[in-house]
């Protein structure tokens, strides 16, 4: 295993996936896909109830009120696509910092998690630097979007992003986290979203005319992260400038 993460470019991304999903029906092996559709006829069976599940929250909705907090599983969007094709749909992804790449590299121990017998997170943050992380969330994002409909997992708009950012409010006004946050505010203006799109439309042609209504929105809401011995009113001023 490599020191250093190394995302995949989404045509990589996609031609595993769906080359996996073609051979054995599994996506980055996870062998039991949840499908929403037969979750609520099971719920419906025990319950005798057919009301509607679907909960609201943000502005958006959400199938489930289940999904992975901010870690290192939710720095790269494999993560986070296999982490919805189990069930998941909330996902508050990954916290980003000012401080990262080889800068914050040098001021932790690597690999972020060691698991020879027990586990131990020592990292603070992801550690990919802040433009890795935004691109890999556009990745996991547009790539719902296609695989709910595709393989026939959920609703197209069942699930949420929300994003996390960290630990101080002069890091986070900073210009690289206000990129970061304004990008995912809107993507569309960010070449990454028009590659993601192309190359959804070249694995997934018969769904080119959903693949264009992805919504550049990618999160409405966001998290806040602090380091422990945060003074109140940091984290005060923090929230009054998110809002």
């Amino acid at each position: 295993m490599s020191e250093k993460m190394v995302p995949l470019s989404i045509s990589e991304l996609l031609g595993r996936m769906t080359k996996e999903y073609a051979e054995r029906g599994t996506v980055f092996g996870v062998e039991d896909m949840f499908r929403r559709g037969e979750h609520l006829a099971r719920v419906a069976e025990i319950t005798k109830s057919t009301a509607d599940k679907t909960l609201h929250i943000f502005g958006e909705k959400l199938e489930i009120p289940v999904g992975p907090a901010a870690g290192p599983h939710t720095q790269m969007a494999q993560n986070i696509i296999s982490a919805y094709i189990g069930g998941a749909r909330f996902f508050e992804l990954k916290t980003v910092q000012i401080m990262d790449g080889e800068e914050l590299a040098r001021c932790i121990a690597r690999p972020c998690i060691k698991a020879d017998d027990e586990g131990y997170n020592c990292e603070w943050s992801t550690e990919l630097t802040v433009p890795q992380a935004y691109e890999e969330y556009v990745k996991a994002w547009c790539v719902l979007k296609v695989i709910s409909e595709a393989y026939g997992l959920g609703e197209t708009d069942g699930f949420v992003f929300n994003m996390s950012v960290g630990y101080d409010l002069e890091g986070i006004k900073s210009e690289k986290i206000d990129a970061f946050i304004e990008g995912l505010k809107d993507a569309s203006g960010r070449p990454i979203f028009y590659e993601c799109k192309q190359a959804l439309k070249d694995y997934f042609p018969e769904y080119s005319e959903l693949i264009d209504e992805i919504s550049p929105q990618i999160c409405r809401s966001v998290t806040l992260s602090t380091l422990h011995g945060c003074p109140p009113d940091e984290i005060e001023r923090i929230a009054t400038y998110l809002l």
